[in-house]
């Protein structure tokens, strides 16, 4: 078992949920239930299957969530994009939130490799 709140990624991605729930609380209402919900989901899927693993003993297993929050990162990346293209964050606020994410996408591979070359 492993403390997740000494992931680096970890630490990253729960303040990437924060920044990104502050952005979504300014959303139109009619949106609630569409690409807020969408977005909240997604983000809050990354650093949630990082901590889901580390209650686990398995390192294959922590790949397999790693891998998931991967996917998650890759659906916010593009949900963040219709989110600027619809007018609900500006440009300045999408730059930023993207580059979070892509750093985040990257610590994510790297673990993934990491992890995958003391198994192998």
């Amino acid at each position: 078992m492993y403390d997740y709140r000494k992931y680096t990624v970890w630490q990253k991605s729960h303040q990437l949920v924060l920044k990104t729930y502050v952005h979504t609380n300014n959303f139109p209402k009619s949106e609630l239930f569409n690409l807020t919900s969408q977005i909240n989901r997604a983000v809050l899927s990354i650093p949630t299957n990082i901590a889901e693993e580390c209650g686990r003993n398995s390192q294959k297993e922590f790949i397999r969530f790693l891998n998931i929050s991967s996917g998650s990162a890759t659906e916010l990346d593009y949900l963040f994009l219709v989110a600027k293209d619809l007018g609900f964050i500006l440009e300045d606020e999408y730059v930023t939130l993207v580059q979070d994410l892509t750093e985040i996408r990257k610590m994510i591979f790297a673990l993934i490799q990491k992890i995958s070359s003391t198994i192998n």
